[in-house]
């Protein structure tokens, strides 16, 4: 064998080390990656999750549009992990928590579920379900402060990460004064999960005030934090002494 076919030999062989390598190294990352995603969202390959729904206002089936783009965003994570999303109507749930992993879409006056979970979980949270006066209607108070909708301008949402049973599989909230805020909260999970991971560990609890700006011209797009409430959504509120 000559130099000329030696080095290209040798050339043949370094290149699919080389490739064989990356190979390796690019299915590691990936698989790591995956299986902090699954550990994040309770989603182990094979298993199933619970995606509770409301119901439309007026319909005895139907679900909101904007909500069904909200389980669309949360089915392709689901998919991601290799799990199986299960859809159940708010009033047909009945699960106990931890046993599976569980995502809850919809405010207390629509989703009967939601409204059992915030003072279960949640027990410093409030969402006012009330029809009358029609500017505190869906109005979020956590920490003394209180978060009215301003319709189509500034609407807000709680998205909360909370584990509770024996199988400590979490709790994922959508708690939102609007479909539209469901959807945005869904899509922020969905864009964000690996930093919410980071910051609050893959077994962390969570709760974050978002608001939606001016959904009526951007729609679910535009997202800010307002506020972390979690370490004050989750302390039961000290009852006032009664009056004497």
């Amino acid at each position: 064998m000559n130099d000329d076919v030696r080095n290209v030999v040798l050339g043949v062989l370094a290149t699919g080390v080389s490739g064989s390598l990356g190979w390796l190294t690019r299915t590691h990352l990936w698989r790591r990656r995956l299986r902090r995603k699954q550990a994040f969202f309770g989603l182990p390959s094979g298993s199933e999750c619970l995606l509770v729904v409301n119901r439309l206002a007026g319909s005895e089936r139907g679900v909101h549009t904007t909500d069904v783009s909200a389980l669309l965003e949360l089915s392709a994570l689901i998919k991601d992990c290799g799990a199986r999303p299960r859809v159940v109507q708010h009033d047909t749930a009945r699960q106990g928590l931890g046993e599976i992993a569980e995502f809850c879409i919809g405010g207390p006056y629509s989703n009967r579920r939601m409204a059992a979970h915030l003072p279960n979980l949640l027990p410093g949270l409030t969402m006012n379900v009330e029809q009358e006066p029609v500017e505190d209607r869906g109005m979020i108070t956590v920490a003394g402060e209180s978060y009215r909708p301003e319709w189509g301008v500034d609407e807000y949402v709680v998205l909360a990460r909370v584990t509770r049973g024996e199988g400590a599989r979490p709790v994922f909230l959508i708690c939102g004064q609007a479909a539209v805020t469901n959807q945005a909260a869904a899509r922020h999970l969905a864009r964000h999960h690996t930093e919410l991971a980071g910051k609050y560990g893959p077994d962390g609890s969570f709760a974050l005030l978002l608001k939606v700006v001016n959904s009526q011209a951007y729609g679910p797009d535009v997202v800010e934090l307002v506020a972390d409430v979690t370490r004050e959504a989750r302390t039961v509120p000290v009852a006032s002494p009664a009056a004497t």
